[in-house]
Order: structure tokens, then C-alpha cells, then sequence
């Protein structure tokens, strides 16, 4: 699969209270062309890595409604799309409108990824933002249908970047990491969010060796 099929793939995804950033428009919050952008960020940065020696897939559970609903990337929130971009020597445009939103484990996430050189993609193992029903501003964990397709493509993810090493964060990253990936090349990490903060920053720091805390 090239990333061009890639990102074909992830467009094509459809499932109920689901919100796909790469084909969906959010008529409160997006520009008129904001599919067009993710999806065009995606691509340049997925092109940028298969270039690259990639040192770890840090992998997420799925899109917040802060953060990768609004971007199209993987904890990864409006404050922090630009700097996401440089790390792949890339440029995009922001999707949505407005004042840009935070999103507190991008937030941490990104203290410690600007400390990191080696080259680190971020993905989840369900690539949309699930939602609750009827609302779209919420977060809601992923079923077992929609874990069998994101695990579907981060397979092929897999074997496009060929990284290092997989960095789950949080248990349920880490059920897909170890189901797809060679044991030994997983390393799961805390989940930065309810008061996991402190563990997650050691264990970065341990595992790269040069962060500082946050």
C-alpha cells in the first residue's frame, strides 16, 4: 500500500457517531475545505516518514474532539498542527476556524516531542473521533467493530513505516500493539490523562533519555 492508497483507505472509513475529518466537514468549525487539508497534511507527512528511518509509531487510542477531530492528526491539537508539520519538514493549513483549541494530552505529548529529534509518527488505532450519539463535541471509546478496521490499516501502517519500535499509550493502544507488532519491539507507555501526567514523562524520559519534565 503507498500513502497515497493510505490515505484513500482512511477517507473511505464510515461508521454510526464517527466523525471522519478526512472526507466530513464540521459546519461549526471547519473551513469550507478542511477534508482537503487533513487529508493533504496526512499525505505530505506520511510521504516525508517513508523516507525516513522512523524510530517509534507512537500510537493513541483514537481522535479527541479537541485535537485530531479538528486536525486530521493524531494527538495532535490546532496549537500544536504547525509544529507537528516542521517535525517532517512539511507545511499545512489549519482546518478549522477561529481561536486555535488546546487539548491537554496533546499538550503533553508535545512538551516532550519537542525535546526528541529521532523521527516519531503518531497515529491511533481508530483513526476517527467517535462520538456519543447526537453529540458531536464528545469523546467516546471505540467498539469492536471500529478497533478491527483501525487495526486493519495500522497493520498496513506498519508496513509502510516499518519503525523501530511501537510506543502504545495507554492499555487499550497497547492491546492493539501487541496483537500486531513483535512483542519485544513494544514498549507501552502510561497514558498521560487522569493523573498519569508524571508516569508518562518518566517513562519518555527513560526511553529517550534527554527530556526534561514538563
Amino acid at each position: 500500500m503507498t500513502p497515497e492508497q493510505f490515505v484513500d483507505a482512511v477517507r473511505e472509513l464510515k461508521f454510526e457517531n464517527a466523525f471522519n475529518p478526512y472526507s466530513e466537514r464540521c459546519s461549526v468549525y471547519d473551513h469550507e475545505d478542511a477534508p482537503v487539508r487533513r487529508r493533504r497534511a496526512l499525505l505530505a507527512m506520511l510521504n516525508a516518514a517513508v523516507e525516513e528511518e522512523v524510530d517509534a509509531l507512537w500510537l493513541g487510542r483514537d481522535l479527541g474532539h479537541r485535537g485530531g477531530r479538528r486536525t486530521g492528526l493524531a494527538l495532535t491539537d490546532d496549537v500544536n498542527l504547525v509544529t507537528h508539520a516542521a517535525r517532517w519538514n512539511v507545511t499545512v493549513e489549519r482546518p478549522t476556524k477561529g481561536e486555535a483549541v488546546s487539548e491537554r494530552t496533546a499538550k503533553i505529548v508535545w512538551s516532550v516531542l519537542e525535546q526528541i529529534e529521532e523521527p516519531v509518527f503518531l497515529w491511533n488505532v481508530f483513526p476517527l473521533h467517535p462520538h456519543v450519539a447526537r453529540s458531536p463535541f464528545t469523546n467516546r471509546g471505540h467498539n469492536s467493530k471500529e478497533r478491527r478496521a483501525g487495526e486493519d490499516l495500522l497493520s498496513e501502517l506498519i508496513g509502510l513505516l516499518c519503525p523501530r519500535r511501537l510506543i502504545p499509550i495507554g492499555n487499550d493502544a497497547a492491546v492493539a500493539a501487541f496483537r500486531l507488532y513483535r512483542p519485544q519491539l513494544v514498549v507501552k507507555v502510561r497514558h498521560p490523562s487522569y493523573g498519569g501526567q508524571k508516569i508518562f514523562l518518566r517513562q519518555i524520559r527513560e526511553l529517550y533519555g534527554h527530556c526534561d519534565d514538563a
